[in-house]
């Protein structure tokens, strides 16, 4: 524990998104290594109220701020200009070349955090790679979960964002024919659908394929540990990701999980064929391929290696513990 270092995480955004879940995560692990405090909305935690930030900001403590968005750093930009005298890091969430702007913002910051190797590699401003980390006492196997709604047996979970560069589509596209003989398999798409006419797309696929009794479309939910106990297989289809938190949590969680080849951070997290089964992306053949061994148990269920791969090298109190030392390395 250090006492003298003070932490502020921020988090301006009304919606839940796998930033919000990379905080929630790590904040109670920073709690054991030194003084954290969270400050803003749409987050679940204890928050501070403006009038302590300020007292914070502008005292003679050992502050710093960690920002994970363009609107928090120019919040605290706006505090040095009145003379606040903290240490301010910027995480850079998304995997795509910074705009102008952010670019702008990110050099304004006394150091930048990125989360995968090649983010680490292509940001093209000086930064430290530290990757997010799940909460492993909270993502945790539980083979006895079952799902509310859903009669099959057996479940193929994809989570998160519902939007074309996910990879939906894809996904639909190789399992759908799988679930025809596979009665007892169910395909659960859950998280924000974006675009209304994007998911009828969807269901338009699992009409032309005849398994609207099979394929469920869900909601965002704060409930998403069940979903991923409750789940034998967990795909992971997009084209794009900044760090990939769901794949993590799944791996936490026991499923057996089928992600797309050097997207975001699949290819650190898993071991093909050994923690986890890796497929190129938009590659609907290579996909089913695996879904139909995986689902006559052609392939080895992997979920006990991807719980140990989580626990021995992505866990929330290593990520801590690295910040950490990020920390301190400006005091």
């Amino acid at each position: 524990m250090n006492p003298n270092l003070i932490v502020i995480h921020t988090h301006f955004h009304k919606r839940r998104t796998g930033v919000t879940r990379s905080i929630e995560n790590v904040l109670p692990e920073l709690k054991q290594l030194c003084t954290t405090y969270l400050y803003g909305y749409g987050i679940e935690g204890d928050k501070i109220p403006t009038s302590e930030l300020k007292k914070l900001l502008f005292s003679n403590k050992n502050v710093v701020v960690h920002c994970h968005r363009n609107n928090e750093i120019l919040k605290m930009l706006w505090y040095r200009i009145l003379g606040a005298k903290f240490k301010l890091v910027s995480t850079r969430h998304a995997e795509t070349k910074p705009s102008g702007f952010t670019r702008l913002l990110l050099k304004k910051s006394d150091e930048v955090v990125t989360l995968t190797n090649s983010m680490h590699k292509n940001l093209e401003i000086s930064n430290t790679k530290v990757a997010h980390g799940v909460d492993t006492n909270l993502f945790v196997p539980n083979s006895e979960k079952k799902l509310k709604n859903i009669s099959q047996k057996n479940i193929i979970l994809c989570a998160g964002r519902v939007r074309k560069a996910k990879g939906q589509t894809v996904l639909l596209e190789a399992v759908a024919p799988e679930l025809q003989k596979a009665k007892d398999w169910a395909l659960v798409i859950v998280g924000k659908v974006d675009k209304p006419q994007f998911l009828e797309e969807l269901k338009a696929i699992v009409k032309k394929n005849e398994v609207e009794g099979q394929v469920y479309f869900i909601d965002e939910t704060s409930d998403i540990v069940s979903y991923y106990q409750a789940a034998e297989i967990t795909v992971v289809p997009s084209f794009t990701e900044g760090f990939s938190l769901v794949c993590a949590e799944a791996m936490a969680c026991g499923c057996t999980v089928v992600a797309t080849e050097n997207v975001g951070v699949h290819s650190e997290l898993i071991t093909n064929l050994e923690s986890g089964y890796l497929f190129e992306s938009n590659n609907v053949v290579e996909l089913q391929k695996l879904i139909h061994s995986l689902i006559n148990k052609e392939l080895p269920s992997l979920g006990e290696s991807a719980r140990k791969e989580i626990e021995e090298n992505w866990s929330a109190k290593k990520e801590a513990k690295e910040l950490v030392k990020v920390y301190e390395k400006m005091s």
